[in-house]
Parts: structure tokens; sequence; C-alpha cells
């Protein structure tokens, strides 16, 4: 199965762990009041500042968000062992020809981490178990980020432990859904990131509703704002701003 939930902490990690960044920008409107030749050149620049880091991150990943947010308009999903690369990447950005046009709309950064909910040696390889992120293929990208109230982190382990059994079941129902949970404690506003791959909206839409159902859906303080993505080239994703 694809989908096991991960909302916990774990001591004594060995295995190497990634850093996470999901950035979403939005480009100022005015850009698309420039001539069509300065803007290829700058959308041209900008793709290839990201490429160059195609080789330097684990995973790096453009989205477009374009028709389905209104306050943001591309999506670059990072993964790296090092915290630098993301501010390399960031300022390539920055310099880049678009750079002057391009605002960071949200950024959430996090770490990857073993889940104790998840026992390791029955469900090895799936996301919860591991430390590194696995990418998929899939064309949609579900991306939020994620806080639990603090009674939560009060609750006997064993309780916690049931409630997460139970979401984990819910998700098993849904083999097309892959997520990919983040932790964001000390690094971040949010505490958790968690991301989700399919190629069935569908899918999603009727996992989390089911997941609302959930005894541990009680204790979520805060699950938004929350991205759909739509996976493209780097030169799709700018073309479809404009």
């Amino acid at each position: 199965m694809a989908f096991t939930g991960a909302h916990g902490t774990m001591p004594d990690e060995t295995m190497p762990r990634q850093y996470v960044r999901y950035a979403l920008y939005r480009v100022r409107p005015e850009w698309r009041a420039r001539p069509a030749a300065e803007r290829d050149a700058d959308r041209q620049s900008a793709v290839e500042a990201i490429e160059r880091f195609n080789g330097r991150m684990v995973v790096q990943r453009t989205y477009s968000t374009v028709g389905t947010r209104g306050d943001c308009d591309l999506l670059i999903w990072s993964v790296s062992e090092r915290l630098d690369d993301f501010t390399a990447l960031q300022t390539a950005l920055n310099t880049s020809g678009l750079g002057p046009w391009l605002e960071t709309a949200y950024s959430y950064l996090a770490m990857t981490k073993r889940s104790i909910y998840i026992d390791e040696h029955i469900h090895a390889g799936q996301e919860g178990s591991r430390t590194r992120v696995i990418a998929g293929k899939a064309r949609y990208l579900f991306v939020y980020p994620f806080w639990k109230t603090r009674p939560w982190y009060q609750l006997p382990q064993e309780e916690r432990q049931t409630m997460m059994t139970e979401h984990i079941r819910v998700g098993h129902k849904y083999p097309s859904v892959k997520i990919h949970t983040s932790y964001s404690f000390g690094l971040d506003d949010q505490e958790f990131v968690v991301a989700f791959e399919t190629d069935s909206p569908a899918d999603f839409l009727d996992l989390v509703m089911e997941l609302r159902e959930s005894r541990a859906s009680s204790y979520t303080l805060r699950d938004t704002p929350i991205f759909t993505c739509i996976w493209m080239s780097p030169i799709e994703a700018l073309a479809a701003i404009g």
C-alpha cells in the first residue's frame, strides 16, 4: 500500500536524513505586459537557473498552480542532503532574468524522519519507515502545512498509536495516493509538511473526506493552505503563467 501516516517522533535515528522544501512563487502581474521576446528571455533564464541544480538536488520537480490557486503560480519541490542548496537555488532564481518579477508566496522547510507509528519491519520501504524521499511519477501533487494540537502530545503513546493505526488503515484503502510526510519542528513555523502524489484527484478528495471522520482528526489544529499542483517541466510551468 502507498499510504502510511506519520505524525510522531522517533529517537536514535542512524540513517541519513534529507531536507525538504516546497517553495511556491507568484509572478508580478506587470511582467505579462513586457514584450514577448523579453518574457521569453526571462523564462529561459529562470529555467537555466533551475536546471543547474538537477544533479545537485536529490529531488527537484516543478509544478504549476495556475488555475488551481489565485495567490501563486509555480511550485518547486526540492530535496537535498545539504540545507545550503536551498539558499543557492533561491539565489540563482533571484538573480535570473525573471528575478525582479518573482515573489515567494509561500515557503515550507522540513526534514525527513522515521515515524514512531510505523513498524519498520512490517512496513519496510514505505513512507514513514524511511528517511529518504522516493518520489513517484504522478501528475498531481497536493501539499499543505500541518499542526497538531498540544493536547495530542500529552496523550499516552498507546492511545496515539491506536488512533494512528486507524488513520493508516483508512489510507491503505487508497493505494493510488502516495504520501510524503516531513517534519518542521524548530526549522519552520509548521510542525509537518505533507504532500500527496496521485493521478486521481478524486481518490485524494475521498481519502481526505474519510480521514475527517477518524479520531486523530480531532487533534488537528490546522492543515491549510492546501495547494493543488500539476507536474510540468520548468519551461511548461513558466509558460502557463503568461
